[in-house]
């Protein structure tokens, strides 16, 4: 209800029927009254031109209802003991927009969120960030998919780029992290361990034409020891550091040295 007051009751002349109630700083009560109490359909408006429309239970918004805040959001559905709950669509004067359930005024349950760049989110969400299984897109069809905790991108998940390019794996903190297989628009395929992003531990990349590595990779690249396979198939066994040969032996396809 008000912003600024915890009265929830009035003087025994507003008992149950329709009236108004103005406080003396302006905000202003009209609708119905039960005992007392704002209960029923009424509308509540503030000095500054918020206005809560719709209804009311023991003083306090519960159902249906409207909320207009002076900077032109606006929130539109369900109700609870004075807080957002249930389904509910908020939007924004920037065109940003909520579609989905609300748990004690945060988005809760299942909800769809579009950002005014045209990213959208549609997933679970808990107290008010995305958790759970869900959907993120971007307006360059980029798009994410998988498991999200407080926020941020945590456990299995994909990953399509822009231009096809996809991750397929484990996430920490919204970043390729773990297990999985990155797959570049040309087929080139890297299948390993990830780390903040990049490449890093034990994976084999794989080109296109046949050629692969086989080894240690570091920040996304050959750091290490590793086998190298010709499109051939000769066999270099090499020590990389920062994706250059730095010693090893080479072993021909049928096993000459």
């Amino acid at each position: 209800m008000s912003k600024n007051k915890n009265v929830l009751f009035l003087r025994e002349e507003y008992g149950d029927g329709h009236g108004t109630y103005t406080y003396p700083d302006g905000e202003k009560y009209e609708g119905e009254f039960k005992e007392g109490k704002f209960d029923g359909q009424g509308t509540y408006t503030y000095p500054d031109g918020e206005k809560y429309e719709g209804e009311f239970k023991d003083g306090r918004e519960h159902g249906q209802g409207t909320f207009t805040y002076s900077d032109g959001r606006k929130y539109v559905g369900e109700w609870k003991n004075g807080k957002k709950h249930g389904l509910g669509i908020f939007t924004w004067s920037s065109s940003q927009k909520y579609v989905g359930e609300f748990k004690d005024g945060k988005f809760h349950g299942q909800g769809a969120f579009t950002f005014y760049d045209g990213r959208k989110y549609e997933g679970k969400w808990k107290n008010g960030k995305k958790h759970g299984l869900g959907i993120f897109t971007w307006s360059s069809r980029q798009k994410c998919e998988g498991e999200w905790v407080n926020g941020t991108e945590n456990g299995q998940g994909s990953l399509v780029f822009p231009y096809g390019s996809r991750y397929a794996g484990e996430f920490k903190d919204g970043k390729e992290h773990g297990q999985g297989t990155f797959t570049s628009i040309d087929v080139d395929k890297y299948v390993g361990e990830f780390k903040d992003g990049r490449e890093h531990g034990q994976g084999t990349f794989t080109y296109s034409d046949g050629r692969k590595y086989e080894g240690e990779f570091k920040d996304g690249e050959f750091h290490g020891q590793g086998t190298f396979t010709s499109f051939d198939g000769d066999k270099y066994v090499w020590d990389f550091k920062d994706e250059k040969f730095w010693n090893g032996t080479t072993y021909e396809i049928d096993g000459n040295i």
